[in-house]
């Protein structure tokens, strides 16, 4: 089987100018390598996949919204 070449992918909330967070697709099994776009040569974080799906959960559903007015 041929293994599909990984690449990078930023977010669709970013701009041009402005960096932000990407992930490997596809990502290795059990893995969720994360980098920021403006240093692509930079340090990777590899997240196991489970803390990375409820790390972005939170972030839907508004977990880090601070509500002091």
């Amino acid at each position: 089987m041929i293994e599909p070449i990984p690449v990078w992918r930023k977010s669709s909330y970013s701009g041009a100018d402005n960096g932000c967070l990407e992930i490997r697709t596809p990502p290795p099994a059990g893995r969720a390598p994360i980098r920021d776009s403006k240093m692509p040569d930079g340090p990777v974080i590899d997240f196991p996949d489970r803390s990375w799906a409820f790390f972005v959960q939170a972030l839907v559903q508004g977990e880090f919204v601070d509500d002091v007015r």
